[in-house]
Protein backbone atom coordinates (compact mmCIF):
# COMPACT_ATOMS: atom_id res chain seq x y z
CA UNK A 1 0.00 0.00 0.00
CA UNK A 2 1.08 3.43 -1.12
CA UNK A 3 1.90 5.95 2.16
CA UNK A 4 2.25 9.61 1.49
CA UNK A 5 5.47 11.18 3.18
CA UNK A 6 3.71 14.19 4.77
CA UNK A 7 5.51 17.08 5.89
CA UNK A 8 6.84 17.67 9.00
CA UNK A 9 4.41 20.78 10.30
CA UNK A 10 1.32 18.47 9.41
CA UNK A 11 2.99 15.48 10.94
CA UNK A 12 3.37 17.19 14.06
CA UNK A 13 -0.16 18.99 13.93
CA UNK A 14 -1.82 15.09 13.53
CA UNK A 15 0.33 14.47 16.48
CA UNK A 16 -0.71 16.67 18.38
CA UNK A 17 -4.73 16.73 17.56
CA UNK A 18 -4.45 13.09 18.61
CA UNK A 19 -3.08 14.28 21.73
CA UNK A 20 -5.67 16.49 22.68
CA UNK A 21 -8.56 13.90 21.33
CA UNK A 22 -7.12 10.78 24.23
CA UNK A 23 -7.10 13.90 26.87
CA UNK A 24 -5.41 14.60 30.31
CA UNK A 25 -3.77 12.42 32.31
CA UNK A 26 -5.80 10.21 34.90
CA UNK A 27 -6.71 12.35 38.15
CA UNK A 28 -4.57 9.67 40.51
CA UNK A 29 -1.24 10.13 38.56
CA UNK A 30 0.51 13.69 40.19
CA UNK A 31 1.88 15.99 36.82
CA UNK A 32 4.21 18.71 37.90
CA UNK A 33 5.68 20.93 34.98
CA UNK A 34 8.70 22.62 35.46
CA UNK A 35 11.74 23.71 33.40
CA UNK A 36 15.14 22.18 32.95
CA UNK A 37 17.04 25.67 31.27
CA UNK A 38 15.25 25.79 27.95
CA UNK A 39 13.12 22.46 27.95
CA UNK A 40 9.69 22.69 29.10
CA UNK A 41 9.74 19.30 31.47
CA UNK A 42 7.02 17.10 33.08
CA UNK A 43 7.28 14.86 36.26
CA UNK A 44 4.99 12.04 36.35
CA UNK A 45 4.55 10.72 39.67
CA UNK A 46 2.36 7.50 40.60
CA UNK A 47 1.01 6.98 44.18
CA UNK A 48 3.07 5.83 46.49
CA UNK A 49 6.07 6.35 44.23
CA UNK A 50 9.29 7.17 46.64
CA UNK A 51 11.64 9.83 46.24
CA UNK A 52 14.74 7.91 45.58
CA UNK A 53 13.95 6.30 41.96
CA UNK A 54 13.46 7.81 38.64
CA UNK A 55 12.92 6.89 35.13
CA UNK A 56 14.08 9.53 32.39
CA UNK A 57 11.79 8.82 29.55
CA UNK A 58 13.12 10.24 25.73
CA UNK A 59 9.95 10.12 24.10
CA UNK A 60 10.00 9.41 20.24
CA UNK A 61 8.63 11.38 16.79
CA UNK A 62 11.40 10.62 14.56
CA UNK A 63 13.53 13.62 15.85
CA UNK A 64 11.17 15.75 14.45
CA UNK A 65 7.79 15.32 16.24
CA UNK A 66 6.66 14.12 19.75
CA UNK A 67 5.85 16.04 22.59
CA UNK A 68 5.07 15.84 26.29
CA UNK A 69 1.97 16.51 25.78
CA UNK A 70 1.87 13.27 23.04
CA UNK A 71 3.52 11.20 25.20
CA UNK A 72 1.95 11.93 28.35
CA UNK A 73 -0.48 9.03 28.91
CA UNK A 74 2.45 5.88 27.71
CA UNK A 75 4.31 7.00 30.65
CA UNK A 76 1.17 7.13 32.77
CA UNK A 77 0.64 3.66 32.03
CA UNK A 78 4.65 3.19 32.68
CA UNK A 79 4.52 4.98 35.68
CA UNK A 80 1.44 2.98 36.90
CA UNK A 81 3.20 -0.22 36.04
CA UNK A 82 6.61 0.63 37.56
CA UNK A 83 5.62 2.27 40.58
CA UNK A 84 8.21 4.73 39.41
CA UNK A 85 8.40 8.59 39.06
CA UNK A 86 8.78 9.43 35.38
CA UNK A 87 10.80 12.61 34.08
CA UNK A 88 9.59 13.57 31.02
CA UNK A 89 11.39 16.33 28.77
CA UNK A 90 10.08 18.07 25.87
CA UNK A 91 13.89 18.10 23.69
CA UNK A 92 14.21 20.53 20.87
CA UNK A 93 13.17 18.87 17.51
CA UNK A 94 14.50 18.89 13.94
CA UNK A 95 15.12 20.35 11.66
CA UNK A 96 14.49 23.50 13.10
CA UNK A 97 17.63 22.24 15.72
CA UNK A 98 19.42 19.06 14.32
CA UNK A 99 21.57 16.79 15.72
CA UNK A 100 23.18 16.88 18.42
CA UNK A 101 20.26 19.05 20.37
CA UNK A 102 18.18 16.44 21.21
CA UNK A 103 21.02 14.62 22.76
CA UNK A 104 22.57 17.96 24.77
CA UNK A 105 19.09 18.47 25.73
CA UNK A 106 18.57 15.06 27.15
CA UNK A 107 22.23 14.95 28.85
CA UNK A 108 20.94 18.23 30.50
CA UNK A 109 17.78 16.89 32.19
CA UNK A 110 20.29 14.06 33.36
CA UNK A 111 22.94 16.00 34.47
CA UNK A 112 19.70 18.21 36.29
CA UNK A 113 18.43 14.78 38.13
CA UNK A 114 22.12 14.13 39.25
CA UNK A 115 22.13 17.43 40.62
CA UNK A 116 19.25 17.01 42.49
CA UNK A 117 20.37 14.07 44.68
CA UNK A 118 19.30 11.57 42.57
CA UNK A 119 22.08 8.82 42.44
CA UNK A 120 22.90 7.88 39.12
CA UNK A 121 21.99 4.39 40.40
CA UNK A 122 18.97 4.63 40.79
CA UNK A 123 18.05 6.66 36.98
CA UNK A 124 17.00 4.61 34.58
CA UNK A 125 17.26 5.86 30.67
CA UNK A 126 14.05 4.61 28.54
CA UNK A 127 12.52 5.80 25.49
CA UNK A 128 10.50 4.42 22.52
CA UNK A 129 11.70 4.64 18.47
CA UNK A 130 13.68 7.50 18.00
CA UNK A 131 13.76 8.15 21.74
CA UNK A 132 14.97 4.54 22.41
CA UNK A 133 17.64 5.74 19.72
CA UNK A 134 18.30 8.86 21.95
CA UNK A 135 18.51 6.50 24.88
CA UNK A 136 21.77 4.57 23.47
CA UNK A 137 23.64 7.80 22.72
CA UNK A 138 23.04 9.50 25.72
CA UNK A 139 24.46 6.20 27.91
CA UNK A 140 27.17 6.47 25.30
CA UNK A 141 28.12 9.86 25.15
CA UNK A 142 28.12 9.37 29.45
CA UNK A 143 30.51 6.63 28.86
CA UNK A 144 33.02 8.37 27.30
CA UNK A 145 33.00 11.27 29.25
CA UNK A 146 33.23 9.15 32.52
CA UNK A 147 30.13 10.28 34.11
CA UNK A 148 28.41 8.32 35.75
CA UNK A 149 26.17 6.13 34.09
CA UNK A 150 22.39 4.90 34.76
CA UNK A 151 21.14 1.94 36.32
CA UNK A 152 19.91 0.73 33.57
CA UNK A 153 18.36 1.43 30.08
CA UNK A 154 15.25 0.38 28.49
CA UNK A 155 14.74 0.92 24.47
CA UNK A 156 10.97 0.35 23.42
CA UNK A 157 11.04 -0.34 19.21
CA UNK A 158 14.18 1.85 19.25
CA UNK A 159 15.43 3.56 15.71
CA UNK A 160 19.49 2.96 16.33
CA UNK A 161 20.14 2.85 12.53
CA UNK A 162 19.27 5.99 10.86
CA UNK A 163 21.26 4.87 7.82
CA UNK A 164 18.35 2.45 7.29
CA UNK A 165 21.08 -0.46 6.61
CA UNK A 166 18.82 -3.01 8.54
CA UNK A 167 17.21 -5.97 6.21
CA UNK A 168 14.31 -5.65 8.07
CA UNK A 169 13.51 -2.22 5.97
CA UNK A 170 12.77 -4.65 2.96
CA UNK A 171 11.81 -7.27 4.55
CA UNK A 172 9.08 -6.08 6.83
CA UNK A 173 8.19 -3.31 4.35
CA UNK A 174 4.77 -4.93 3.77
CA UNK A 175 4.08 -5.97 7.26
CA UNK A 176 4.74 -2.94 9.03
CA UNK A 177 1.36 -0.48 9.78
CA UNK A 178 3.11 2.92 11.44
CA UNK A 179 6.77 3.10 9.83
CA UNK A 180 7.98 3.17 6.01
CA UNK A 181 11.37 3.45 4.72
CA UNK A 182 10.99 6.64 2.75
CA UNK A 183 9.69 8.63 5.33
CA UNK A 184 12.58 7.35 7.93
CA UNK A 185 15.12 8.69 5.06
CA UNK A 186 13.21 12.11 5.28
CA UNK A 187 13.50 12.44 9.03
CA UNK A 188 16.96 11.26 9.32
CA UNK A 189 18.19 14.18 6.97
CA UNK A 190 15.89 16.75 8.93
CA UNK A 191 18.03 15.84 12.00
CA UNK A 192 21.63 15.25 10.43
CA UNK A 193 23.56 15.44 6.94
CA UNK A 194 24.38 12.47 4.71
CA UNK A 195 27.63 12.13 6.15
CA UNK A 196 27.19 12.21 9.71
CA UNK A 197 24.07 9.54 10.10
CA UNK A 198 26.96 6.45 10.44
CA UNK A 199 28.17 8.81 14.07
CA UNK A 200 27.65 6.38 16.67
CA UNK A 201 25.37 8.84 18.73
CA UNK A 202 23.41 9.26 15.70
CA UNK A 203 23.05 5.30 14.81
CA UNK A 204 24.28 3.76 18.01
CA UNK A 205 24.25 0.65 15.50
CA UNK A 206 27.90 1.59 14.80
CA UNK A 207 28.72 2.03 19.07
CA UNK A 208 31.37 0.33 21.26
CA UNK A 209 29.12 -1.17 23.94
CA UNK A 210 31.68 -2.29 26.48
CA UNK A 211 31.32 -0.85 29.93
CA UNK A 212 27.26 0.08 28.92
CA UNK A 213 24.76 -0.87 31.91
CA UNK A 214 22.38 -3.53 31.38
CA UNK A 215 19.80 -3.42 29.23
CA UNK A 216 16.50 -4.29 28.12
CA UNK A 217 15.14 -4.08 24.50
CA UNK A 218 11.93 -4.93 23.12
CA UNK A 219 10.71 -4.63 19.63
CA UNK A 220 7.89 -6.02 17.63
CA UNK A 221 8.25 -8.87 15.29
CA UNK A 222 6.20 -6.79 12.59
CA UNK A 223 8.12 -3.85 11.96
CA UNK A 224 10.86 -2.18 10.03
CA UNK A 225 13.13 -1.18 12.92
CA UNK A 226 13.65 -4.88 14.15
CA UNK A 227 17.30 -5.07 13.00
CA UNK A 228 18.08 -1.93 14.74
CA UNK A 229 17.00 -3.52 17.70
CA UNK A 230 18.44 -7.06 16.69
CA UNK A 231 21.72 -5.50 15.30
CA UNK A 232 22.10 -3.55 19.15
CA UNK A 233 21.29 -6.40 21.17
CA UNK A 234 23.82 -8.75 19.40
CA UNK A 235 27.09 -6.12 19.50
CA UNK A 236 26.25 -5.21 23.42
CA UNK A 237 26.38 -9.19 23.88
CA UNK A 238 29.47 -9.03 22.00
CA UNK A 239 30.99 -6.25 24.17
CA UNK A 240 29.96 -7.95 27.59
CA UNK A 241 26.82 -6.15 28.57
CA UNK A 242 23.85 -7.77 30.19
CA UNK A 243 21.45 -7.17 27.47
CA UNK A 244 17.55 -8.59 27.39
CA UNK A 245 16.25 -8.72 23.49
CA UNK A 246 12.55 -9.49 23.51
CA UNK A 247 11.13 -9.66 20.38
CA UNK A 248 7.44 -9.70 21.10
CA UNK A 249 5.40 -12.18 18.01
CA UNK A 250 3.11 -10.19 15.50
CA UNK A 251 3.68 -6.62 17.36
CA UNK A 252 4.07 -3.42 15.79
CA UNK A 253 5.96 -0.66 16.56
CA UNK A 254 6.12 0.82 19.86
CA UNK A 255 2.85 -1.37 20.81
CA UNK A 256 2.97 0.11 24.43
CA UNK A 257 1.06 2.92 23.29
CA UNK A 258 -2.38 1.29 23.37
CA UNK A 259 -2.11 0.99 26.88
CA UNK A 260 -4.76 -0.94 28.79
CA UNK A 261 -5.88 -2.51 25.68
CA UNK A 262 -4.17 -5.04 24.81
CA UNK A 263 -2.79 -8.00 26.59
CA UNK A 264 0.50 -7.40 24.75
CA UNK A 265 0.90 -3.70 26.14
CA UNK A 266 0.13 -4.66 29.70
CA UNK A 267 2.70 -7.62 29.40
CA UNK A 268 5.48 -5.58 27.97
CA UNK A 269 5.11 -2.84 30.74
CA UNK A 270 5.25 -5.36 33.32
CA UNK A 271 8.30 -7.09 31.83
CA UNK A 272 9.56 -3.43 31.67
CA UNK A 273 8.59 -2.98 35.29
CA UNK A 274 10.23 -6.19 36.61
CA UNK A 275 13.33 -5.13 34.48
CA UNK A 276 13.51 -1.88 36.38
CA UNK A 277 13.18 -2.78 39.92
CA UNK A 278 15.49 -5.17 39.35
CA UNK A 279 18.74 -2.59 38.49
CA UNK A 280 18.02 -0.10 41.13
CA UNK A 281 20.33 0.13 43.83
Amino acid sequence: MFRKELPIPESRARSEKYARWIGRAPLHVQVEALQIGAVYTEWIIPPDADDRHVILYLHGGGYVSGSVAIHKLLCVELANATGVRILLPEYRLAPENPFPAALEDALSAYRWLLAQGFEAGNIVIAGDSAGGGLSLAVTLFLCGTGEPLPAAVVCISPWADLTLSGGSHRTKASADPILYAKELRYWALSYTDEGNLSNPLVSPVYADFHGFPPMLIQVGSEEILLDDAVTVAEKAKAAGVDVTLRVWPGMWHVWHATGPLLPESREALAEISQFVRAHFD
